[in-house]
């Protein structure tokens, strides 16, 4: 796999605040690679590094085996989508995505023809004239995106660019983003707190905390096989099992990961549990209960969502659902 970007030993510092922490990382070419994580975990900053808006403190970020080290953003190959798309409300819709060309002195004809296919590739022919006040958050947010690709980025910087949008608009544009990835083959790099896009959009996740990567991996292996307490705690909903669970093993010592989805009500067998809370999510029913002490989540279907609160049941799982990590203390 090629490599479109690389962290080398990389660190950001504010003061005696360590932004990003020793993060090694690579990125391939025509990859579509999340960095997931929550407010404050060094994403954002490892984002705002690639695009040369911040300089490493230590360390070097590569962009197709170059060192990027005082190279100015407007040098670099790569394009960002901000969250609040960063539109210029007097210019019309063509102008502002036309808007990098022109401070390239790219001539008029040629920028306004570019201008009109990045509009086509986003879905918006004919809204060249409109001003971006009279478009919705979707059409806007494409407006940002076109700009972005206007200028035949070979890496896209996408900096939360969904979070304003409402959850089906949402919906749509995280599977117009994968589709138009695909078509256009080049580099997406996606900062997100939201593991659902994560886990439905990319290639593969970087799930950061505290400045540093926690685990690289494919949606499936990082929900699946999580190597930290923190990652199987942030993607997705995980029951996180002790020492001190009713039949855990093999290794005391080692928490182990239990999806909801993983549990089963049994008629026998298996563990007695209480029912302690009941969840109607619509095509799923969450329910909690208490296995004697412990409390774990477990996800029903609709054929079992009559369940209530106070009532016992037997839960059971399967050894194999079981995912032991490396820390349990992390």
């Amino acid at each position: 796999m090629t490599s479109a970007v690389e962290f080398k030993k990389t660190s950001r510092h504010f003061g005696k605040v360590k932004a990003v922490d020793n993060v090694d990382l690579t990125i391939g070419e025509g990859e579509f690679f999340a960095m997931l994580g929550p407010s404050g975990s060094g994403k954002t900053t490892c984002l705002r590094l690639i695009a040369g808006f911040e300089q490493p403190t230590q360390g070097e970020i590569l962009i197709f085996g170059e060192s990027a080290g005082g190279v100015p953003p407007y040098l670099r190959n790569v394009n960002t989508v901000f969250q609040d798309y960063a539109l210029f409300p007097h210019l019309s819709v063509a102008e502002n995505v036309a808007y990098g060309l022109m401070i390239r002195k790219v001539e008029k004809s040629k920028r306004i023809r570019a201008a009109e296919e990045a509009l086509a590739m986003v879905r918006l022919e004919g809204y060249g004239d409109r001003k971006p006040s009279q478009l919705s958050g979707g059409q806007r947010q494409r407006v940002a995106l076109a700009r972005a690709l206007v200028n035949k980025p070979k890496v896209l910087l996408l900096d939360e660019p969904l979070g304003a949008l409402d959850l089906k608009l949402r919906e749509e544009m995280q599977e117009e983003l994968k589709g138009l990835q695909r078509s256009l083959g080049i580099t997406f790099v996606f900062v997100t707190h939201d593991q659902g896009e994560a886990l439905s959009m990319a290639d593969r996740v970087a799930v950061f905390n505290d400045g540093k990567v926690m685990q690289v991996g494919s949606p499936q292996d990082i929900y699946h096989r999580p190597k930290t307490r923190f990652v199987a705690d942030f993607v997705g909903s995980s029951n996180v099992l002790d020492g001190t669970f009713p039949g855990k093993q093999p290794n005391k010592n080692v928490a182990a990961s239990l999806r909801p989805e993983a549990i089963r009500i049994v008629k026998s067998g298996g563990h007695e549990a209480d029912i302690i809370s009941v969840s109607f999510l619509g095509a799923v029913t969450r329910i909690g209960v208490d296995v004697g002490g412990c409390k774990l989540q477990v996800l029903v279907d609709k054929a079992q969502s009559s369940l209530a609160v106070g009532q016992k049941i037997r839960v059971n799982w399967s050894n194999d659902d079981l995912h032991y990590m490396e820390a349990a203390s992390e």
